[in-house]
Formats: C-alpha cells, structure tokens, sequence
C-alpha cells in the first residue's frame, strides 16, 4: 500500500522509539524525535489510526500494529540499502548519506529495491552498523555494548554508531575512525568521564556523549 511522505516519515520515527522503548510512545516523544509540534504529531496520529497504523488511546501513547511495523520496516530496508550503495558504489562518506537516503527511501518501487538488495549482495548491515531488514521484514541483531562500558585496557572493535548525526559522523571520520577499526580503551577522565582511545594511528580523546554513541565487540 502506497503512503505519503510524511506518514513514512511518522512510521519510521515510531518505530525507531520503539526499538529504545517497547512500552507505547508518547505524542510528546514522536514530537521531539520529527522536531514538530505536538499538536501536528496528535493530527497524523488520527490518521495512522484511521489507516490501522497504529494503536492510539489517549493518554496512553502509541503502538505500530502489524501493518504499520510491515510498512515501517519497509521504509528502514529501502533508507539503509540506499546508505550502502551511496557509500560502496557511488563513494559518498558515511556522514552524507543520511539526508540523500532520506530522500530515496519514498521511491515506491519495492521491485526496485529487491534488484537494489541483489545487486549489493544482500548486506546485512548499512554503513552505520544498523541492521538491513530483508524483504520479508527480518533483520539480524548485532550485540554490542556502549564504548562507556568499556574497561581500560580493553581492545575493541567499533561495530556500529546510534546516531546518524553529521558533525557526530564527522569526528570521527576526522580521526580516522571508522566501522571495523579496532582500539584500546587507554583512560578514563574522572573530571569529566571523557575516554582516552588508542586506534591504529594514534590517540584520541573522546567525550562521554561521543562515547555514548559508539557501539562496539
């Protein structure tokens, strides 16, 4: 079933605060994840509910039914294949993709996106380590733990980011970090819990909310 812009937008916006948090998502929530008003989130609520989307009580927040989490997961397939071949085959960096693929991922075409998944050799996982759901919505889970949780002296291997932020993406790229990088754990500033790393080349000092954001085996 064909759905606008906007209510992928609001599908995959549920989805991904629902991965963090099972239990119903509030209106407030759904808000400050699209950063729009409340009111405009109680709007199209209405309308995914009409549509059998969602779940929605008032008060009591929001659930994707069946149908929204098959139509969701099919938003997040065609947005991460698109990241992988923006990254593997047209050599764009892994801070550019996000937007663009924000773009590609309404293209209706599911034919397309199956060719697009055959010609990439069925990836599991997209540039930033986020699993890659297959056409009948399944998807491998990569387990990791936060670089926070790390203990010192510990070597390890960054797997994946939980932000697609530009300026985030960037740092590290500047530092010559990237997925599948391996680094020790040097030290913990107790001033401000920033993380001294060694990576392959050299040291580097990263905030905890950088850290925070770093998952790795």
């Amino acid at each position: 079933m064909e759905h606008s812009n906007s209510i992928e937008n609001y599908l995959k916006a549920i989805f991904s605060l629902q991965e963090s948090n099972p239990a119903r998502i509030l209106t407030n929530d759904i808000a400050a994840h699209l950063s729009v008003k409340s009111s405009s989130v109680t709007d199209m609520i209405k309308k995914l509910k009409a549509k059998e989307l969602v779940v929605y009580e008032k008060y009591k927040g929001v659930k994707l039914t069946s149908k929204g989490e098959k139509a969701a997961l099919l938003i997040i397939r065609k947005h991460r294949l698109w990241e992988v071949f923006l990254v593997n085959k047209l050599k764009y960096t892994w801070s550019e993709v996000h937007l663009i693929a924000e773009q590609l991922e309404h293209i209706i075409s599911e034919d397309l996106i199956d060719r697009l998944d055959k010609f990439l050799e069925y990836p599991a996982f997209d540039p930033h380590g986020e699993p890659i759901p297959n056409k009948v919505g399944q998807f491998s889970k990569r387990t990791g733990k936060l670089l926070t949780t790390v203990p010192l002296n510990c070597s390890v291997q960054l797997i994946g980011v939980k932000t697609d932020d530009t300026s985030f993406l960037k740092f590290l790229e500047i530092n010559n970090i990237a997925l599948g990088d391996s680094f020790i754990v040097k030290s913990v500033f107790e001033l401000d819990d920033s993380i001294l790393i060694q990576t392959k080349t050299k040291e580097v000092i990263l905030s905890k909310s950088i850290a925070s954001l770093m998952m790795v085996d």
